[in-house]
């Protein structure tokens, strides 16, 4: 890999920028708004807000939607879905795990759940 490539990578890396752009691709495809440009803007308004704790950073799914995921894939109403679980509905949601810090076999309750999607 050439040093430029490299220093690339770890800029965006060290910025987010790729968890970010994979996650305003999936609310994109997800809601496929007439104006796309438009939802984008603010998209990254509603994100900007979230990083300064003044609101919830934007989910693909709606919280209805996201407790109905949840519920699904705790079928025996043990109240959390294993780490593993997890992941593999937000790799299914098309969203990014890159920042999803438990381990496969930790529990992840449905607050938790709801604000990974």
């Amino acid at each position: 890999m050439a040093a430029g490539e490299q220093q690339s990578r770890e800029y965006l890396e060290r910025h987010g920028l790729p968890a970010l752009l994979h996650r305003l691709a999936a609310l994109l495809l997800y809601h496929r708004p007439e104006r796309p440009r438009q939802f984008l803007i603010e998209a990254l308004e509603a994100v900007r807000a979230a990083r300064r704790g003044e609101a919830a950073m934007p989910g693909v799914l709606d919280e209805a939607d996201a407790e109905a995921a949840f519920r699904m894939l705790d079928a025996a109403g043990r109240g959390f879905v294993t780490g593993r679980q997890c992941r593999a509905a937000l790799t299914t949601l098309g969203l990014s795990t890159a920042e999803l810090r438990v381990g496969d076999e930790e529990e992840v309750g449905l607050p938790a759940f709801k604000e990974e999607v």
